[in-house]
């Protein structure tokens, strides 16, 4: 049989294997600060209200998702708008394959398309291998929030990261609503060249 690899755009029928996926993030590690992975019901709703402004990737091998990426407001002011957060999870067989290179860099390029200026990442320590990942993406380290969450009974500190994705400009224009680039000869450009990357792994 082919090994095949896909990316492509969440829709609610994956909810389910994307909350697996990261539900064993939330019970087993440190990486996700929730306690509880949300219900399916809410999760749902999250991909809903989050793919209004943001893309959100799905990752498959042979048609089964083995992992997820997404982009999320940072902050709320106003002036923070050109500026999201960055999430990348990969059922855990999955890692140190490319496929998460691939999937960030394809987040990316889609946020730029967008006009958004910077991605803003954070690692919940210790993590040394998401620190890596993260340089190697082209990520800044910008500081240390210490001891800022408490989970699995230590303190936890969260490493923050910055990757520039357009030259900085005076009056920005306002980013574009996912759903307005979706359509746009450069997205599927950006998708297009992702799932041939991928299927020379």
């Amino acid at each position: 049989m082919e090994n095949t690899f896909e990316i492509r755009l969440i829709n609610e029928a994956d909810a389910h294997v994307v909350l697996t996926i990261y539900k064993y993030y939330v019970d087993h590690t440190i990486i996700s600060f929730e306690y509880e992975a949300p219900s399916i019901e809410e999760y749902i709703q999250r991909i809903s209200v989050n793919t209004e402004k943001y893309p959100w990737l799905v990752c498959l091998n042979n048609n089964n998702i083995v992992g997820f990426s997404y982009g999320s407001t940072h902050r709320y002011r106003t002036a923070y708008q050109w500026s999201p957060e960055s999430t990348i999870y990969l059922a855990p067989e999955f890692h140190k394959k490319g496929l998460g290179r691939i999937l960030y860099k394809t987040l990316f390029e889609i946020l730029k398309l967008q006009g958004y200026y910077n991605v803003f990442a954070g690692v919940a320590l210790p993590n040394q291998k998401s620190i890596v990942f993260h340089q190697a993406m082209g990520f800044e380290e910008i500081g240390i929030f210490k001891k800022v969450g408490y989970k699995h009974g230590n303190w936890h500190d969260t490493h923050w990261f910055q990757l520039s994705l357009n030259e900085y400009k005076p009056k920005p224009t306002t980013p574009q609503l996912f759903k307005d680039v979706v359509q746009t000869n450069e997205f599927v450009t950006i998708m297009n060249s992702a799932n041939t990357q991928l299927n020379k792994l």
